[in-house]
């Protein structure tokens, strides 16, 4: 059985282009133009993240779940929803 994750996840700033996450001792910026479900987002939605596993990101109010590789490198994950 997998241990407990005990890097913390919290967004660290939020803007009109996106918004920034510090997960573990690393900053990672999410902008709206990449991932367009967290644009209608309130601050509330967006600041309630987990992080189940060391590489899972998720957001219970919006129901999104993300890789942190994904947020690294969203280019390598061209498949984007409808936001």
């Amino acid at each position: 059985m997998p241990g407990t994750v005990t890097s913390a996840v919290e967004v660290t700033h939020v803007s009109v282009h996106g918004f920034w996450l510090l997960v573990g001792d690393e900053e990672i910026s999410a902008s709206f133009t990449d991932f367009p479900w967290f644009r209608k987002a309130t601050i509330e939605q967006l600041t309630d993240v987990r992080r189940p596993t060391e590489n899972h990101l998720y957001w219970p109010q919006l129901d999104i779940d993300l890789s942190v590789d994904s947020l690294r490198n969203p280019s390598a994950f061209p498949l984007i929803s409808a936001g």
